[in-house]
């Protein structure tokens, strides 16, 4: 149960930090709209950083599956890495939306 239980733990760190690198990457785009260049690339840095916090978390649950004490999949897992991959992409996009509006 101990193990259920961190990895649930670990689940919601992943989600918490993936919704924040999203909502950052989002930001910046706005603030790209406006020209706000400078800070559309501050928050592109910082939609990084968080989705690098949550990526540790992740490779800490692969760490553990590998040194055989994965508790198996559940629901939370399933849906914090679902979080952390449509953050990734959202911050991979945003990155190519502000070098429209920068190039415009």
């Amino acid at each position: 149960m101990e193990t259920d239980n961190k990895m649930t733990e670990i689940a919601f760190q992943i989600i918490l930090f993936a919704g924040n690198g999203r909502s950052c990457a989002m930001e910046a785009i706005q603030e790209a709209k406006e020209g706000n260049f400078e800070e559309a690339d501050r928050l592109l840095e910082e939609a990084s950083a968080e989705l690098g916090k949550a990526h540790g978390f992740q490779t800490k649950l692969l760490q553990e599956e590998a040194s055989g004490n994965g508790a198996g999949v559940n629901v939370i897992l399933v849906h914090s890495q679902d979080h952390l991959m449509t953050a990734i992409t959202v911050r991979d996009l945003a990155t190519e939306i502000i070098e429209i509006y920068r190039n415009k």
